[in-house]
């Protein structure tokens, strides 16, 4: 009886270990097999399509949006990356038990000074963009961009 008990147990557990793995490897390759969209990185889940396909964009201009998005993106991710980690060192320093308000202020100013940054790449980046639309593209864009930014825009990624 123990014996059939134990191979029992035994199978249960392998297959609840195959499960998860499968479980793991599965979700691996589906966040793996989004293909991030230019300007837009992000899968949109409702069906809808991506937002830059509201654009109209022909082939060139398609091209020309996807040289200037990937590297655009792969630049701020690095940006917000590292902006993120001087907010961690932001809150050490107000977490120590005698904060330093030079040093709190400090770097305050230093996360400042990177935000400032990014946020002229991403202008010059919406200005390069700009660049290879039309009119009424680029009015499309900007409603899109707005619309993002004012919470309109059911974006799984914010």
């Amino acid at each position: 009886m123990k014996a059939n008990t134990l191979k029992f147990i035994l199978v249960v557990s392998l297959v609840l270990n195959i499960s998860v793995f499968i479980s793991a490897g599965y979700t691996y390759y589906r966040q793996h097999q989004i293909q991030h969209t230019p300007s837009f990185p992000c899968e949109l889940h409702k069906g809808n399509g991506y937002p830059f396909e509201k654009l109209g964009l022909n082939p060139e201009q398609l091209k020309a949006f996807k040289e200037k998005a990937y590297p655009f993106h792969a630049d701020v991710a690095q940006k917000r990356h590292e902006i993120f980690q001087k907010r961690a060192e932001l809150m050490a320093l107000i977490r120590s038990e005698n904060p330093d308000k030079q040093a709190i202020d400090a770097k305050i100013g230093e996360i400042s000074r990177m935000q400032e940054g990014m946020q002229k790449v991403i202008v010059a980046h919406m200005l390069e963009v700009k660049s290879v639309l039309n009119g009424d593209q680029q009015k499309k864009l900007f409603d899109l961009i707005e619309e993002t930014m004012a919470g309109r825009m059911d974006l799984p990624c914010r």
